[in-house]
């Protein structure tokens, strides 16, 4: 779902100069920064890939205009890494002012870059939300930890996500699932073709290869860390000896892969695959509310665990409309947001709030919420396994395209 910003980092991005620019807004006056985003227009850059997650913002923009008369504009992305290419380009060109990014959905690698280069606005913004009193920060790791960076309040959680596969229990049973990366070669071998994962550098396809390289790896520690190119190959050996003997068993041979992942979704409705997999454990009933699967397909997780994370956004340290920026993040962690992106019939991602934090009538709503028969409940999820350093993803990505995107 969120891309990745490698070679856009410049060596003209170092200096950090965020002073004036922090100085400029007070968070903890709220009624300030409320009275300041009347008017404004929020360029708000995000993934644009999803009919319902796109539905979803215009009906978050719609009562942005409606409850403060901030208006706000989806800039529709397939890559954030062209978010974070604006911002680094403006940072080299001296505009420190009037950017065109206000607000970015992020993680991971982009959060990273974003970070390290000084290209986001003040520290602890997040934390000085006013909703950000309703948010888990104590049982939710990975709300305070990025991909092993920690976030220090540069951004604000807006959806938990657990990388949970597909299949449909019409034509695949129950008891031939994999339960781990070794069982799901196993059973690529016993079924070729049924399988295949959208082409890295997709974010869902390049979840798949840090699924896999976290299960195999020798030494789980250093995933933790950044990449050691000394030890680099022998440490991701596992990982491309495994895709070494899946590539040929998959769909097409290898020869070709689903796009990104609503091209996967698509190809298993039309039967051309049997097992596929998203970073969202509502995924598969909210396919099924919005009629794109049949009511048969279900959900299931390796029960050694999966990769998990938090997605969050962002507000540039030059963006133009800071104040609106940070309403719009404060409406996207409102319980009534939440609680609508919540539901499969909507969007189906997982609350990043804690509902013994809630008022009581939110915490009920939230209780009943049908999640969908495809949705498994947080005790069959399975352990969550930290994702790996940014650096990793960006570097098994190069090692996979000089291996095997070459023929695609």
């Amino acid at each position: 779902m969120i891309g990745r910003a490698r070679q856009f980092i410049t060596a003209a991005t170092l200096a950090l100069g965020l002073a004036s620019e922090a100085s400029a807004i007070d968070v903890s006056d709220w009624n300030s920064v409320v009275a300041e985003a009347k008017g404004q227009t929020v360029y708000f850059n995000a993934w644009g890939g999803a009919e319902n997650i796109n539905a979803y913002i215009k009906w978050a923009g719609d009562e942005m205009k409606a409850r403060y008369g901030v208006s706000v504009v989806h800039v529709k992305l397939d890559d954030t890494a062209k978010a974070v290419a604006t911002v680094v380009a403006e940072k080299a060109a001296g505009k420190d002012h009037g950017g065109a990014v206000d607000l970015v959905w992020i993680n991971g690698e982009n959060f990273a870059a974003m970070k390290r280069e000084g290209l986001l606005f003040s520290p602890d913004w997040a934390t000085k939300l006013p909703n950000w009193a309703y948010v888990d920060h104590e049982s939710k790791a990975t709300v305070l930890t990025d991909f092993t960076i920690a976030t220090e309040g540069l951004e604000s959680p807006w959806g938990s996500a657990k990388l949970v596969f597909f299949y449909d229990s019409a034509r695949t049973p129950s008891g031939e699932l994999p339960d781990s990366a070794a069982e799901l070669l196993e059973w690529a071998k016993a079924n070729p073709g049924r399988f295949s994962y959208p082409q890295p550098p997709d974010f869902t396809g390049s979840s798949f290869l840090k699924q896999v390289l976290t299960e195999l790896i020798d030494d789980k520690a250093k995933l933790q860390k950044p990449v050691d190119e000394a030890t680099f190959a022998g440490d991701a050996a596992p990982l491309f000896a495994y895709l070494d003997k899946l590539t040929p068993l998959l769909w097409r041979k290898g020869k070709a892969y689903p796009q990104n992942y609503p091209d996967m979704k698509q190809k298993f409705a039309d039967g051309e695959l049997d097992i596929i997999f998203a970073f969202n454990p509502a995924e598969a009933s909210a396919a099924i509310a919005n009629g794109e699967l049949p009511d048969s397909v279900r959900s299931f997780v390796f029960s050694g665990g999966t990769l998990g994370n938090t997605h969050f956004v962002a507000i540039p340290y030059n963006a133009s409309a800071k104040a609106g920026a940070l309403l719009f993040a404060n409406f996207l962690l409102s319980p009534e947001a939440q609680l609508r992106k919540q539901d499969p019939k909507i969007w189906g991602d997982p609350t990043v709030l804690s509902l013994a934090k809630l008022p009581a009538a939110e915490r009920q709503a939230f209780r009943a919420l049908d999640l969908g028969a495809a949705t498994l409940g947080p005790d069959q999820l399975g352990p969550a396994l930290g994702e790996p350093h940014p650096d990793w993803m960006t570097r098994i990505e190069a090692e996979w395209t000089r291996r095997y995107g070459a023929a695609n």
